[in-house]
This record gives structure tokens, sequence and C-alpha cells, in this order.
């Protein structure tokens, strides 16, 4: 995979006040491995926030696109999300404390708020090949 270059994965999610830390903490583990996240609070909200470098920190997420059988959704939702070297997309929460991908909109889709999921490398087009490739011609 050197193609694709080094590869940075920066993830994020609000806490609600009527949720759970270690509940949302769960949601984005079942989507992305053992991500070590930490605990943002700023005055009147609290996050989650973690980082991970290599290909191998998206390699949970590559096998759970495979098993929810999705990669076609995926692939417009990662092409559609690329701005320079960065690859941003945002995930339902809810979906992924029960060990699902679904994509959601940044807001006012999901009542909990989204996981935002970016990803930068050198090379996003061979990212997303291999994250999520054609399954027709």
């Amino acid at each position: 995979m050197s193609e694709i270059g080094e590869v940075k994965l920066n993830v994020e999610v609000k806490v609600n006040v009527t949720e759970d830390t270690n509940k949302v903490r769960v949601a984005v583990q079942k989507i992305f491995g053992n991500l070590n996240l930490q605990e943002v609070k700023s005055k009147d909200e609290s996050s989650l926030a973690g980082s991970a470098e290599g290909l191998e920190a998206l390699d949970a997420f590559h096998d759970l696109l495979r098993k929810e059988r999705i990669l076609d959704a995926a692939r417009r939702m990662f092409f559609s999300g690329v701005k320079g070297k960065t690859i941003t997309f945002f995930l339902n929460k809810q979906a992924a404390y029960v060990g699902h991908i679904s994509f959601s909109q940044p807001v006012g889709e999901s009542p909990l708020g989204p996981i935002r999921v970016d990803i930068q490398c050198n090379n996003p087009k061979g990212l997303i090949d291999w994250l999520s490739p054609k399954t027709r011609q």
C-alpha cells in the first residue's frame, strides 16, 4: 500500500449531557478498533477525540465495510468528502454503538450528533480504492 503514502486518522464526536461517555467511546471503537480517545471538555460541552497513524489504523473499518456490504455507498461518500488531501465523512453514533456503519450528514440527521472522521493522506483516491473498491464495472 505504499502508493497511498502516510495516513492519519482523526475522529471527533460530541458527547451530549444525556449520553454516557463510555458508551460513546464504545461506539467509536466498534468502528475503528482500539482507537485511543481522549475526553476534551470546554465550559459547556464535552467531546471525545482520537487520532492514529498508518493504514493499520483503518483495518477494523476496512473489514467492517466488507462485512456490511456497503462498498459502493461508502465509495460515493468518501469521494464526495475529498478536499485536497483529506477525506471527511460523518457516521451515525447510534448505529456505530451496535457495530454498524451508517453514513450521516454533518448536522440535523442524527439526533445525538454524528461522529466526524477525517483521514489525511497523500493519495486520497488510492486510499478510497483500498477502503472501498468498485464492485461493478
